[in-house]
């Protein structure tokens, strides 16, 4: 018997939710700080680019059995990434969201960062818990 949806909801906001709180941490206990020369200088310049886009595609994901457009990995990505560059294009004209400083760079880190959640949903998360894949989920 497979799964149901409120076990997959229950199990997708668990991931979700220890991916977000990881991310949380990551950047509240200042982990960067602790790196040194070059390590300390790319990390503060690219990891948050990298984990805000990360924990977005996970905060969506975790809705996608109420919202079914959701439900494709792509238009996941395609949410993330446009909202992360929006806000870097904002910075450009002097409106901060997300950040302070415009840099083209930063777009190349949240397409990474978006698609690197992508793998780990589509690659890694659905081969240890195929259960969760959006195609098995009830209509």
């Amino acid at each position: 018997m497979g799964v149901s949806n409120n076990q997959n909801q229950r199990t997708r906001t668990r991931i979700g939710v220890a991916i977000l709180l990881t991310i949380a941490a990551i950047h509240a206990f200042r982990v960067g700080s602790y790196l040194s020369g070059n390590a300390y200088k790319y990390y503060y310049s690219f990891a948050s680019d990298i984990m805000i886009p990360f924990a977005a595609y996970f905060s969506l994901w975790m809705n996608e059995i109420q919202f079914r457009f959701l439900r494709k990995w792509y238009i996941k990505v395609i949410i993330c990434f446009c909202v992360m560059t929006f806000s870097e294009i904002m910075q450009y004209f002097g409106i901060y969201f997300f950040g302070s400083t415009f840099d083209w760079i930063d777009i190349l880190m949240y397409a990474l960062g978006s698609l690197t959640a992508a793998f780990l949903d589509k690659q890694i998360l659905e081969r240890l818990m195929p259960f969760l894949k959006y195609d098995t989920l009830d209509n």
